[in-house]
């Protein structure tokens, strides 16, 4: 086994994980949510164990050499220039996605959000007393794409952002250029703040991901981007994301709406992160690859299934799937009682839908997609 052997993965039941324990005891292999079954870079865990046994677990504060690394990362992968200052700290992107809107929304407001959308998106705005104005995303035979009008009906004098999900979770869509200068022109129009939630932006699979500050600079200053080596480098549980906010003022803003409530990155999650965006190319390259085989491995499965649709998406390991024609009252259920558990449709605002995550060995993936060929087969 090398560090590179993305079909190999320790047993994880019984170590507390959310993915395992969800169906513990039961004969199902999870397949929900967005967590790989993937052994994290030998790099970062060596300077994880090195910081342990140093011994000493005291109080930590974000170094210069984090922000750095960022900025590094963001330049070479995704050719965007930040600066340290911009940098924010944060245990998590959800973190960020509820300081956002109590930032910059008051009772009442609204927040534009595409739909289907990861669900901490659906509830961010309720968490402050604020509104979610959904816009339903068209589908057509090329793969899902904005829906103009819709946007158009959704927005009102309410209106205070656009909440969005670039690339998309959970169909996988990587957005065009086309359609980022769409949504920039929405936003001058109407003088709305802007969201950018990039957490996948290194998981792009065909193509290239362009930051929305990148496509839309003169909207720099009235928007936050939020990131993450947690997908990347499948890291969640260190509980390390970032906010990239250019503008010094929605910067103070957008602390304040944490402060006394949000601790920053802790130490381990923030060094992890550092190693991983310092060292980890290699390691990602790799990892797409596998990916890549994968997605072609649902592709060839679904197509046999006629009663299930998939559009393959661009970015993520998430097959968005639909299970509306499938005869089935409760997909998710029915996926669970035939031994494979996948999330379900309905917490992003799709009935009838399922999501599955392909991020884990080939043979897990195999045996779950056996179990959901005799499901739905």
């Amino acid at each position: 086994m090398t560090a590179w052997n993305f079909d190999h993965c320790p047993d994880r039941r019984g170590t507390g994980s959310m993915k395992w324990q969800r169906w513990a005891g039961q004969e199902v292999i999870p397949a929900w949510v967005a967590d790989m079954d993937a052994l994290a870079p030998a790099t970062v865990l060596e300077a994880l164990r090195a910081r342990i046994e140093h011994g000493v677990l005291g109080y930590s504060v974000p170094q210069r050499s984090f922000a750095e690394s960022a900025c590094a990362w963001l330049a070479t992968r995704h050719g965007w220039t930040v600066e340290p200052d911009a940098i924010v700290p944060l245990p998590g992107v959800v973190t960020g996605f509820n300081m956002f809107c109590r930032a910059i929304g008051a009772p009442g407001d609204g927040h534009l959000c595409p739909i289907p959308c990861y669900p901490p998106f659906l509830s961010a705005p309720g968490n402050q007393g604020q509104r979610l104005l959904r816009v339903d995303l068209a589908q057509e035979a090329s793969g899902w794409r904005l829906d103009q009008a819709a946007l158009d009906a959704a927005t009102d004098a309410t209106t205070r952002s656009l909440l969005f999900c670039h690339p998309h979770n959970p169909t996988g869509r990587v957005w065009t250029d086309a359609e980022l200068a769409a949504w920039a022109e929405h936003c001058r129009r109407h003088d709305l703040w802007v969201l950018s939630d990039e957490i996948w932006a290194d998981l792009v699979l065909d193509g290239r991901h362009r930051p929305f500050v990148c496509a839309a600079p003169d909207l720099a200053a009235r928007t936050v981007t939020l990131y993450a080596p947690s997908k990347t480098f499948n890291l969640p549980g260190l509980c390390c994301a970032i906010a990239i906010i250019p503008d010094a003022d929605l910067r103070k803003r957008f602390r304040a709406a944490g402060a006394g409530i949000v601790p920053s990155a802790e130490g381990l999650g923030m060094l992890g992160a550092e190693t991983a965006w310092r060292t980890g190319g290699p390691w990602l390259d790799a990892l797409l690859d596998h990916l890549r085989r994968n997605r072609d491995l649902v592709r060839a499965t679904l197509a046999r299934l006629p009663r299930l649709k998939w559009q393959p998406g661009q970015a993520t390991y998430l097959a968005w799937i639909d299970a509306q024609q499938s005869g089935v009252a409760d997909p998710a259920a029915h996926a669970v009682a035939h031994g494979v558990g996948l999330s379900d449709g309905r917490d992003f605002a799709a009935p009838g839908w399922l999501r599955l995550n392909f991020g884990c060995p080939r043979a897990t993936l195999e045996t779950a997609l056996e179990r959901l060929a005799r499901a739905f087969g």
